[in-house]
């Protein structure tokens, strides 16, 4: 299988190895993008395979929970510009969205057109086309996700990145407190800082389970430190990465980012509940990133690894 000069651009983009490594493990994988990133971690090359580009584009994500109705959402509206994405006009539409949304409970954004806008008698699309005329800007409702319960939020870098995270909590009463929502929005920020990729080790499907432990089979096998260790001592290597693996890619397994003791997320809620007379379990969590996914044209530098490909 053939593979261009795109492909060793995303392939550097997700793994962050250089250009002609690249380049090398798409022709070991014969374009297969996959194996290449599977090629590359077997080296020791990449530290770890990100299955999505994070190209950004415009707009903002914004993370919005009503307490009265114990509903979230996270939302991503798309401008082209960042000047237009810090319009109050703008957030106030985008704001409005989230009310529609937590309002009407649509199917989708096609359904979320429809419905009528918060506050409005006109529907979702027609205030936006009017935003739109008002602005002079082409502006899109991309995506949103909703959570029931308690939830707490929270966004960063002003719309860069929007996060919702669930819990389950014995006294529910407790979730007004201060101490409550402190811990909320901590929990949240480490979902931002970190991406965590799991809630939990039984979380993790069994077949990436499975596809980690080869990744590490071929790791040691290719150390030449390795070769001689009895299979017992390399089973406990192997199971001492996977546990380093759970604690990099799991929420509650996480090391805390704030914590000075290294104590881990799972650690930190079950001593704020401790304090709190209560049981506190983190359920869920939904990391929203602008523009995650939407390809910009970088036509100059795929150029230069065009030449460096056919040169």
């Amino acid at each position: 299988m053939a593979f261009t000069a795109q492909d060793v651009k995303a392939l550097r983009e997700k793994t962050g190895v250089g250009m002609m490594e690249c380049k090398k493990a798409l022709t070991e994988a014969d374009g297969d993008m996959d194996k290449a990133i599977d090629f590359l971690r077997e080296k020791g090359l990449a530290a770890a395979a990100k299955k999505a580009s994070r190209i950004a584009a415009e707009g903002v994500v914004l993370s919005y929970y009503d307490e009265a109705t114990k509903k979230g959402v996270v939302v991503e509206v798309n401008s082209e510009t960042d000047f237009v994405a810090k319009n109050e006009k703008f957030m106030n539409f985008v704001t409005g969205v989230a009310k529609t949304i937590l309002a009407t409970n649509p199917a989708d954004v096609e359904a979320l057109g429809n419905e009528k806008f918060f506050g409005s008698e006109h529907t979702v699309t027609e205030t936006l086309n009017e935003l739109i005329l008002a602005i002079g800007e082409n502006m899109k409702i991309r995506q949103f996700t909703t959570m029931d319960g308690i939830v707490s939020t929270y966004v960063h870098g002003g719309g860069s990145v929007g996060v919702m995270v669930g819990f389950d909590v014995a006294d529910e009463s407790v979730a007004a407190s201060e101490e409550f929502k402190t811990m909320g929005k901590d929990v949240a920020m480490q979902v931002a800082a970190m991406s965590p990729a799991y809630l939990d080790e039984a979380s993790v499907p069994a077949d990436v389970v499975e596809h980690e432990k080869e990744i590490l089979a071929a790791q040691l096998k290719e150390d030449p430190k390795m070769a001689n260790k009895p299979e017992q001592v390399l089973s406990k290597i192997a199971a001492g990465k996977m546990s380093k693996y759970y604690k990099e890619n799991c929420l509650v397994d996480q090391e805390f980012v704030k914590a000075e003791n290294h104590e881990s997320v799972g650690q930190y809620v079950a001593n704020v509940a401790k304090a709190l007379g209560t049981e506190i379990k983190v359920t869920s969590f939904i990391r929203m990133v602008k523009g995650e996914g939407i390809e910009k044209r970088q036509e100059n530098f795929a150029e230069e690894i065009a030449k460096q490909i056919n040169g």
